[in-house]
């Protein structure tokens, strides 16, 4: 409820919550994959992301996407099964996190060769 002062009406304006649930980081596809997997997400409004793999010792592998600006919507990327120096990774169990602002969503993913 809104109230201007300038009369004695009142307006009543939607107001929209964003909540971290709102951030959508979907299972990537396909699981177990080789050589290559897509992980799709979704921002409820315009956000600073950064998506990275980690291995099960909690060790950063690669950086699929670095810290960017990105509107609202859903998008896709994907990751080759590379760290960060170029090497193919062992297969086994990683996981990929999302960073946007003070929270994160994680998902596990399987590489397979």
């Amino acid at each position: 409820v809104e109230w201007t002062g300038a009369s004695s009406d009142l307006a009543v304006k939607d107001v929209v919550l964003i909540t971290p649930e709102d951030y959508k980081l979907s299972q990537n596809y396909p699981n177990p994959f080789n050589p290559t997997t897509t992980i799709e997400y979704t921002l409820p409004i315009a956000s600073q992301i950064t998506i990275t793999i980690y291995n099960v010792m909690g060790q950063e592998v690669a950086t699929i996407l670095p810290l960017q600006d990105k509107p609202a919507g859903t998008y896709r990327v994907q990751w080759n099964g590379l760290d960060k120096s170029g090497n193919r990774v062992a297969s086994g169990t990683y996981f990929y996190t999302m960073r946007f602002g003070n929270f994160t969503k994680t998902k596990q993913l399987t590489f397979m060769k």
